[in-house]
């Protein structure tokens, strides 16, 4: 069993919806194939949640009569026979009928969870009704009958594991099954979700509970780059990492893979596939158990980064000061990316800072609090970095010309993390490049200008 995974922008029109079947049909072992909603739908749902959570009903019901006229087009250019335009039509119409209905009932939270469901809910029926009017045997597989996730909003593995395990029995003479990305059942049985970029988690975790042979993400991009190509010229797709590199690299801000997307994989050992829809032949990146000997594999940033410092005399030589500032953000539900210290004071990190009046209120009871705002990490990856002679070295070296406001060394073998302010962001991703992987680029280049012209005098 496969697991494929496509994400908006890959069904955002017909003709990449179209050619996601000749992807997913290029062999004969069985698969799921886990969608997301059309691009920009999720975007006008949660529009439409704004619009109704404010009471402007008519902005809502403008929103509302938009999206259907981008669904009337889309199903016109997808489908070619009258039969199958009406089915779809018919599936529209019962999902728009809901977004009438929220109209004229009262907003609230699980209201939103179940108006932001509808985008998922929609492109896989599209989606099964197209494979069905070309005569591919496929069915719907609901994400709902076996998608949940516990008290504490985590997904539960192995009740998911049990659920969809009966759910496959259903369809076991059915070797291709489209369900949706991103939404679930909580445990109260409430529609819910697993938050932007839950696509890639869903398959993630679908892999796992029916131990895949391999998960497939495909995007518009072909793999993991070594760095980031909106920022960075001359980037390229990395071709190995393990499972470790790959959720620092996640983690720290490489938008191509949702960073829990990596443990229910690694926990089965099942091989992860970035690959692009635009150019499927692309080997992309694999993410494994094993890896490259490469020193440096990539450079990643996270931006929203608020660094806070509590500075004071108590703490030096005293046990139990740092369980009680940590104690505070566990307290808010505050997870904390970055940590140093000294003897009279802790630094640390966070990305959410909704909670930051009160946290900060209760930290200055130990001592002085410092906050710096719009500070963005970023991150040097490897294989065994933080063992390599002359990393460290080049890494600093590359940003002697930036500010650096807290390192983060040694607590992985796989990252060296450093904060700086964001407005130095792009010129330390760029310094990094040209310092890590300049020479490196270079020689490639060299490389093939040498085979080619050997290939010239040979010809």
């Amino acid at each position: 069993m496969q697991v494929l995974k496509f994400g908006g922008t890959s069904v955002g029109k017909p003709e990449r919806m179209k050619s996601i079947a000749e992807i997913i049909t290029r062999n004969n072992e069985p698969k799921i194939v886990v969608l997301s909603a059309l691009s920009g739908t999720t975007n006008a749902l949660v529009s439409i949640g704004e619009s109704l959570a404010a009471d402007n009903k008519e902005a809502a019901k403008e929103k509302i009569e938009t999206l259907r006229t981008h669904y009337n087009g889309f199903i016109s250019e997808l489908l070619s026979t009258e039969a199958k335009r009406t089915e779809a039509n018919a599936v529209i119409n019962e999902h728009f009928e809901f977004f009438s209905i929220t109209l004229k009932i009262s907003f609230n939270e699980a209201l939103n969870r179940d108006i932001l469901a509808q985008g998922e809910l929609m492109s896989t029926k599209l989606f099964t009704l197209y494979l069905q009017e070309i005569g591919i045997s496929a069915a719907l597989l609901p994400a709902l009958d076996f998608m949940r996730t516990n008290e504490e909003g985590e997904p539960d593995l192995d009740l998911i594991t049990d659920r969809l395990a009966a759910k496959l029995k259903e369809f076991h003479e059915t070797p291709l099954l489209i369900t949706q990305g991103y939404i679930c059942k909580n445990y109260k049985g409430e529609i819910d979700n697993l938050q932007r970029g839950g696509s890639d988690y869903t398959a993630s975790l679908i892999g796992a509970a029916c131990r895949a042979s391999e998960i497939q993400i495909w995007t518009d991009i072909d793999g993991m780059h070594n760095n980031d190509p909106r920022v960075v010229d001359k980037t390229y797709p990395i071709a190995e990492l393990s499972f470790d590199e790959a959720a620092e690299l996640a983690y720290f801000g490489a938008k191509i893979l949702h960073p829990a997307s990596i443990w229910p994989a690694q926990k089965y050992s099942i091989p992860v596939k970035l690959l692009n829809t635009l150019q499927p032949e692309a080997k992309g990146t694999v993410i494994s158990k094993s890896t490259s000997p490469a020193d440096v594999k990539a450079i990643a940033a996270k931006d929203g980064i608020t660094a806070i410092k509590v500075k004071s005399t108590r703490m030096l030589l005293a046990y139990g000061f740092l369980r009680k500032i940590f104690e505070i953000f566990e307290k808010y539900r505050t997870p904390i990316d970055m940590i140093t210290t000294s003897e009279v004071a802790v630094s640390v990190t966070i990305d959410d800072d909704e909670y930051l009046e009160k946290i900060t209120q209760e930290l200055s009871q130990f001592g002085e609090v410092e906050i710096d705002k719009d500070q963005t990490i970023i991150c040097v990856v490897g294989n065994f970095v933080a063992e390599q002679k002359g990393i460290v070295n080049k890494t600093f070296e590359s940003l002697s010309d930036i500010p650096i406001r807290m390192i983060s060394y040694g607590g992985s073998r796989h990252n060296i993390s450093l904060l700086t302010d964001s407005a130095n962001k792009e010129r330390a991703l760029k310094q990094l490049n040209e310092h890590l992987f300049g020479l490196w680029h270079q020689f490639i280049v060299n490389l093939g200008s040498v085979c080619k012209d050997q290939q010239t005098q040979i010809g």
